[in-house]
């Protein structure tokens, strides 16, 4: 912004009215003390549409004939989408040494693993997963499907793409760069052996009618997803979750979330490294 311009105010009413349209397309939702992250992260929106004020900026989403294309802006913009290969380690040890280890034992009639990074942001989260089990020497023979869905198709344009800067590599061990990544022009770009593994797709995690294209799933990771969520919604997108694992599957969110107050049905399961949500097997009668 330039210093010679004079900050657009977000008053207390169209706050609100901001807030409940952008809680209505995406579930995503500001608590009153989060008006000022609003305000500074639309500002340069508003002035790109050349208005004066907050209140235009909302007609404008409301009304106007191009709507749809701003909203889907506004989205990219409200959320973070910081995030590198190989993030919270010691949580995807405990998956490629632990879980993916119990699930080939689980899995061994069938040979079908399917993973879902809900909330996959830019796709280093799937790609990190999908090169995990290419080096697992459980699975060469498997049908492996990651499905990676985000609700800012800018963010997923970016993942299909699969060219990457070297800020997404500051978790990751050289060894994979080497192996899975080719140097070009525009910076990394990932192997088709890790990409043959992902589809990307537009999902809304409050859109629980979408869900119904998915298949049963072995894994869900959604880290630092919840945040964006408020209580309600947050026991809605669990329950889902849960509808959508296969007995015995697990359920890894980030490393400072937990299913305390949003879940009773997930037994919390104990791996020499971590603890991870498990969906439970029904027990057998008679």
């Amino acid at each position: 912004m330039n210093l010679y311009e004079q900050k657009i105010s977000l008053n207390d009413e169209v706050f609100r009215l901001l807030r409940d349209m952008v809680y209505d397309i995406s579930g995503i939702y500001f608590a009153d003390d989060s008006k000022f992250i609003m305000e500074s992260r639309l500002q340069q929106s508003v002035r790109r549409k050349q208005f004066d004020s907050f209140r235009d900026y909302y007609y404008y989403l409301k009304y106007d004939q191009k709507r749809e294309e701003e909203l889907s802006s506004l989205i990219d913009i409200i959320t973070i989408h910081e995030t590198y290969f190989f993030r919270e380690s010691q949580q995807l040890q405990t998956f490629s040494q632990e879980v993916l280890p119990d699930l080939a034992r689980m899995e061994a009639s069938t040979k079908r693993l399917r993973i879902w990074s809900a909330g996959c942001s830019t796709g280093e989260e799937p790609y990190t997963l999908s090169m995990l089990i290419l080096e697992s020497p459980l699975f060469h023979d498997w049908s492996i499907e990651i499905y990676a869905s985000d609700i800012s198709q800018s963010v997923l344009h970016t993942a299909r793409r699969g060219i990457y800067q070297s800020a997404s590599f500051r978790g990751m061990d050289p060894y994979y760069q080497g192996k899975y990544f080719t140097k070009e022009a525009a910076g990394f770009k990932i192997d088709d052996r890790v990409k043959k593994n992902v589809t990307f797709l537009y999902l809304n995690l409050n859109d629980q009618k979408k869900w119904i294209l998915l298949p049963k799933m072995n894994v869900i990771f959604c880290r630092n997803v919840m945040i964006y969520f408020d209580l309600p919604a947050k026991k809605r997108i669990i329950e889902g979750f849960y509808g959508k694992l296969r007995e015995g599957g697990y359920l890894l969110l980030g490393h400072s979330e937990s299913l305390m107050n949003l879940s009773t049905q997930y037994a919390l399961k104990h791996f020499k490294n971590d603890l991870v949500y498990q969906k439970p097997f029904r027990v057998q009668q008679g």
